[in-house]
């Protein structure tokens, strides 16, 4: 299942209720990532951010903090 054309809610709601993804982040903001990531923190869910390789240093670590070790952040 493709998840990039998915709205930034319902990716939230999906994160929030446990379910687990891989994401191309690429054309996100990192506001929605950050979202996103809080959302899977409270549920433990693992999500996945692929296409961050451009990304500044200070955004993945927003993103991160944001996620408590429930995000993988790829290149």
């Amino acid at each position: 299942m493709s998840f990039e054309l998915k709205p930034t809610h319902e990716l939230v709601q999906i994160a929030a209720a446990g379910g687990g993804f891989r994401l191309d982040a690429t054309l996100r903001p990192t506001h929605e990532l950050v979202q996103i990531a809080a959302a899977a923190k409270s549920s433990g869910a693992t999500v996945t951010f692929a296409g961050l390789t451009l990304r500044p240093t200070h955004e993945l670590i927003q993103i991160g903090a944001a996620g408590k070790g429930v995000v993988v952040l790829e290149g």
